[in-house]
């Protein structure tokens, strides 16, 4: 238990999934890094302004009012999650984690520095000469740039970039500003320098609870022990037959390759990231060795067996029904979302009162908010009943982007027009321009139960 950890030097392995994660590597790093330099309409396409509560996301502005849709997408994006590891395991972990891509650039750097795995491990345990200090310093240099660019980048995502990167030059940054650079930028460094596979194996919470929503139809990396044992060393070209042997010539490759140091022939295992580097290894040595591919692939447990396999099942059906409800709900929230709201408070000091010509008149407090991104002027009426006027002071209400209006109301009616007692009405606001946009909401209207 209290065994240090050895550390893991990965082998450089080529094939169609480190492809794939390479090419996932260069979509995912590239949106992070080049996100924050789109220009749209004048500012970032990108931009969460804290201060001025107003998140930018290409043409929408979010406010803290619109937390909904941030609470919505969150929970779509865990489902998402639970639906993909139903289907195909650890997928996630292998190809789209931050830790997983950060720790592909760190390690590309490492060996383009330090050498292949041989030389790597030859260059740990030798003793500190000129050589060994010099690749350290260029490493560990190459990392901390990249590290801080990374923390950059991510206030970068806070504060426009530009102005950002003009104030560091110069050393006129903030105080929270410096900090979260530097704490961004160090926590990369050290999670995919130095932690690498341990934040997977002991820091990551998804690691433990994951195989909670595996089942025996869900794809994950599998040694075929019944094609592959007994396994054996043996000459290339060989007939495994004939010697009494299985397809696996124990040749341990797809052990150096793993980024988390685990032997797939032992079955499946947590610290599994199912990156598929043992695939490509093994693959590309059943080529050489003249044996069908497939030894280690991604499969289920029933195809194992020789059972079929089912990929319509109830949860994995579940959970594509709860991302197609919760998906369709979230797109039509920000389809018919309008830039405008409006909150009626009525005067709890005096429900009514009675005005000249016997109109009976309630006082209201109308909050008028444009979530708008340019000044805007508006109008208050009420819908659908003629009978009732509203005054407001002022009558054309102007209202900056963000702001919040308090305009005091008044709605008067005839009191013989309408029965005594309390009545549901409602009141729009509406733009005064081409845009369309209103805000409808219910009051209670009072009046004397007898006159």
């Amino acid at each position: 238990m209290y065994q240090s950890r050895e550390k893991v030097y990965p082998r450089e392995v080529h094939g169609t999934f480190q492809r794939l994660r390479t090419f996932a590597v260069f979509a995912l790093l590239g949106l992070f890094y080049l996100l924050p330099w789109v220009p749209w309409d004048g500012r970032q396409a990108v931009l969460f302004d804290l201060p001025a509560r107003q998140f930018y996301v290409f043409g929408i502005t979010f406010w803290p009012q619109d937390f909904i849709y941030l609470t919505l997408l969150l929970v779509i994006c865990a489902l998402g999650l639970f639906f993909v590891t139903a289907v195909a395991g650890r997928v996630w972990c292998g190809y789209a984690c931050p830790q997983t891509v950060w720790t592909e650039v760190f390690m590309w750097v490492e060996r383009k520095i330090e050498g292949d795995r041989l030389k790597r491990m030859k260059l740990d345990k030798a003793p500190w000469t000129a050589d060994k200090i010099l690749k350290k310093t260029a490493k560990h240099s190459a990392w901390v740039v990249l590290g801080l660019w990374t923390g950059y980048t991510f206030v970068g995502f806070f504060v426009p970039i530009t102005d950002l990167g003009a104030r560091a030059l110069t050393l006129d940054l903030g105080g929270w500003e410096a900090f979260w650079t530097l704490f961004y930028g160090f926590a990369t460094w050290g999670n995919a320098g130095f932690l690498r596979e341990n934040v997977c194996l002991y820091m990551c919470p998804y690691a433990r609870f994951q195989s909670a929503m595996f089942d025996r139809d869900t794809l994950v990396i599998s040694y075929d022990e019944a094609r592959g044992e007994p396994r054996g060393p043996r000459k290339r070209g060989a007939d495994p037959k004939s010697l009494d042997l299985g397809d696996c010539i124990d040749c341990t490759m797809c052990v150096q390759v793993c980024p988390t140091g685990i032997d797939i022939r032992d079955g499946l295992q947590y610290e599994c990231i199912a990156c598929g580097a043992c695939i490509d290894a093994c693959d590309q040595v059943m080529d050489k060795m003249g044996y069908p591919r497939g030894l280690i692939r991604y499969t289920t447990e029933n195809a194992l067996e020789g059972k079929p396999a089912k990929l319509l099942r109830p949860r994995v059906l579940i959970y594509a029904a709860l991302l197609l409800v919760l998906g369709a709900a979230f797109l039509a929230g920000i389809g018919l979302r309008t830039p405008l709201r409006l909150d009626v408070i009525p005067d709890r000091n005096a429900l009514y009162r009675m005005v000249d010509d016997g109109m009976v008149e309630n006082v209201y407090t109308l909050k008028v908010m444009n979530m708008g991104q340019s000044p805007r002027t508006y109008a208050v009426e009420v819908v659908d009943a003629p009978a009732y006027s509203v005054e407001t002071d002022p009558a054309r209400i102007e209202v900056e982007p963000g702001e919040v209006r308090n305009v005091p109301a008044r709605v008067r009616v005839d009191g013989d027009a309408v029965a005594g007692g309390g009545h549901d009405i409602r009141l729009r606001v509406r733009a005064l321009d081409d845009s369309g946009d209103a805000a409808v909401e219910q009051t209670r209207f009072h009046t004397p139960l007898s006159r």
